[in-house]
């Protein structure tokens, strides 16, 4: 293939290969408003950083800086050829900024490179007080204080006659998360069915009509949906230009064997006149070797011009074959994805079914154990949030349904009351 094919399709692929990371970068989904975060010690973030090479036309990865780092005790961060950054109190974007500053006042750059900042890990949640397991947990996304201690275990009851009621909040926190991964995967079932019949938009299952947060939930498969769609489409119009691109070659080509084929004729009718002249002692052997050569010359130029035409022929065929093995990879995918929801979706059912019996099971049990209970008192449960937002610890009044930010300390304690 000439150089000038092979620079134009290796172009268009590095231009597709940036679409398709800026556009997984601008729709994937945060944990937390980026804007709003502020790091912490022990948050885990993820740096990349990528300059443009304008003598390549290509934006190029900077592999050496690119990677994870964790917010030390101190606050800040070691990177490779900037040093120590203070990390803590500063949003990911603020971050990504002062990287990209750095580098180009240590380097000496002409252009600021681009750098992104993403959480990677959030600092832990701590629970503390009433729990049956006090300590560290990781965070996770839609936390509240109900989720946090249930995955402490759930509340600590010293009363045998209460022990029944502990059970009892455990299988509620079961249920809220149960029931929140529930709805997410009946969103995501919803969007795979949308991606295989094609329509453009999602419609809101009848099991989601009443769930809060459904519209959230679809419009996030919707934004999901979109990306990936928009990511194939970009695929196929990739295979589909570098077609055209070859098949305006293999035509090129072919107009210019035609005109050798032209010339050719004209180059061996001359030849044979001087073969002719030169049999009867009329022409010099020199302007026979001289006709001869020409005739090979164009012969061989012909043969380069076929060459490239199969060349470019050849390379339609593989494109053609890897827009089939696209768009069978796209719908198998989607069949897998759709069957590994559907067996997610009857194992959640299931455990769903289980803490409902579990909760039934308790409540009778719990009301029967009040009978036994010689003091004659209940239990009252408070929550309390410790939480730094920077001006030092500080603790708030919670309840149950309190959302919970990463490093927070969930104190809980009970009070016995009298009936």
């Amino acid at each position: 293939m000439p150089a000038r094919v092979k620079t134009s399709t290796l172009r268009i692929t590095q231009r597709a290969s940036v679409a398709f990371a800026l556009g997984i970068s601008l729709l994937a989904t945060p944990l937390l408003a980026a804007e709003d975060y502020r790091l912490g010690v022990m948050d885990k973030i993820h740096v990349r950083v990528a300059g443009w090479e304008p003598t390549e036309g290509t934006m190029q990865n900077w592999e050496a800086l690119s990677g994870d780092y964790t917010v030390g005790p101190s606050g800040a961060v070691s990177l490779p050829f900037i040093g120590s950054i203070e990390a803590s109190g500063k949003t990911p974007e603020e971050m990504a900024k002062e990287i990209a500053g750095k580098l180009q006042q240590q380097l000496a750059l002409r252009s600021q490179p681009s750098a992104s900042v993403e959480i990677a890990q959030y600092r832990p949640i701590f629970l503390a007080g009433d729990v049956n397991t006090p300590g560290s947990y990781p965070f996770a996304p839609n936390l509240t204080v109900l989720k946090a201690v249930s995955l402490g275990g759930g509340l600590r009851r010293s009363e045998s006659g209460q022990r029944f009621a502990r059970d009892f909040i455990n299988a509620q926190g079961d249920m809220v998360v149960y029931d929140s991964e529930r709805a997410r995967l009946i969103a995501r079932h919803a969007r795979l069915q949308t991606e295989m019949e094609g329509s453009a938009e999602i419609k809101m299952p009848k099991e989601l009509e009443k769930v809060p947060n459904a519209a959230e939930l679809i419009r996030s498969e919707a934004a999901l949906m979109k990306q990936r769609r928009d990511r194939y489409d970009l695929q196929l119009k990739t295979l589909a230009d570098l077609k055209s691109l070859l098949q305006t070659e293999v035509e090129s080509l072919q107009k210019k064997s035609e005109t050798q084929n032209r010339q050719l004729e004209i180059v061996q009718k001359d030849r044979d006149k001087v073969r002719g002249l030169s049999e009867q002692g009329l022409a010099l052997s020199s302007r026979m070797i001289s006709a001869e050569e020409r005739t090979a010359d164009i012969q061989t130029q012909l043969l380069d011009i076929d060459t490239n035409i199969l060349r470019a022929k050849q390379q339609i065929s593989q494109a053609n074959q890897d827009e089939i093995n696209l768009r069978n990879d796209w719908e198998a995918r989607r069949a897998k994805e759709m069957q590994d929801t559907e067996a997610e979706l009857e194992k959640l059912n299931l455990q769903i079914t289980t803490s409902r019996q579990l909760m039934g099971e308790a409540m009778s049990q719990s009301a029967e154990a009040l009978k036994f209970d010689p003091s004659g008192r209940a239990t009252n449960i408070k929550y309390a949030i410790v939480r730094d937002e920077g001006d030092g610890p500080k603790e708030i009044a919670a309840d149950e349904t309190t959302p919970v930010q990463p490093g927070d300390v969930i104190k809980v304690t009970s009070e016995l009351l009298m009936q």
